[in-house]
């Protein structure tokens, strides 16, 4: 091995280690949460004080956090279909739009990225009080498809850019409509992309806190909401019991995607344009 060589491998293993710290940096405060929620205390404090299952049972038993979790779940899931919808449509369009306008309309779409959340939170506040749509479903799921929408966009427009065009023309030849090679020719190609672009939607909804604090209330608190002011005027560790449960969801939402097969549009669906 030369000195190149030993530099390189020395960089390496330099880059992993840094990689590593990062991650450690970014998790272990998560994962202090977990071991905090089997706590025999009566405290949020760490080391846990022995070992109970107590605080998932009274999160379990409770009726506020059971409602809670029920208007977190209705939410997101029509925010998935919602974002889904509109980030596919969107997407095909900036995709086959071929004008000086599609970069300047796609940078529009992605503004809830990069705005600040705080002060979407208050203009949604406001909006919503004039139009009557605080502390309703129908408002929760307008606001998380405004933040989770361009991740949607995001991901289908890439997964759009990687696709053969000419099979759905081909399609269209034949006397499919374009709705129909849509969906029986493109959408195929797309399914591991939108099946992921639905995680992160639902993710996203899930997780939201900011603007729902604002908007969210009554009958329709989500579960975000719920956690937040019970860390404020409360610090037992069903916090971190519910924590722990959200913790779980997420890595398992996430491994099942990791798990859906990424094959391009099916051989029967490629045959039969042919």
């Amino acid at each position: 091995m030369n000195s190149y060589e030993i530099v390189g491998s020395r960089r390496g293993v330099g880059g992993l280690a840094l990689t590593v710290l990062m991650l450690m940096f970014l998790i272990v405060p998560t994962l202090l949460i977990i071991p905090m929620s089997f706590s025999a205390g009566e405290f949020l404090e760490f080391p846990p004080q022995g070992f109970s299952l107590k605080w998932h049972h009274a999160i379990a038993e409770s009726e506020a956090w059971r409602s809670a979790l029920g208007v977190s779940l209705r939410v997101a899931a029509i925010n998935v279909v919602v974002s889904l919808v509109l980030g596919m449509a969107a997407a095909y369009g900036l995709v086959h739009w071929h004008s000086k306008w599609r970069e300047p309309v796609f940078a529009l779409l992605l503004t809830p990225m990069v705005f600040p959340v705080i002060l979407m939170g208050i203009g949604t506040f406001y909006v919503y009080a004039k139009i009557g749509l605080l502390d309703t479903l129908g408002g929760l799921v307008l606001a998380h498809a405004t933040l989770s929408m361009p991740v949607v966009l995001v991901i289908l427009t890439a997964a759009l850019a990687g696709t053969d065009p000419n099979l759905e023309k081909a399609a269209r030849a034949l006397g499919a409509s374009r709705l129909r090679a849509f969906w029986d020719v493109t959408f195929p190609q797309l399914r591991f992309a939108t099946a992921s672009a639905g995680l992160f939607a639902f993710l996203t909804s899930f997780d939201e806190v900011v603007v729902t604090l604002f908007i969210s209330g009554g009958e329709a608190t989500t579960l975000t909401k719920k956690m937040f002011s019970a860390l404020r005027d409360i610090l037992d560790p069903s916090i971190a019991a519910v924590s722990t449960w959200v913790v779980v969801v997420t890595v398992i939402g996430l491994a099942v995607v990791q798990l859906l097969p990424r094959g391009s549009a099916p051989a029967s669906s490629q045959a039969e344009i042919a």
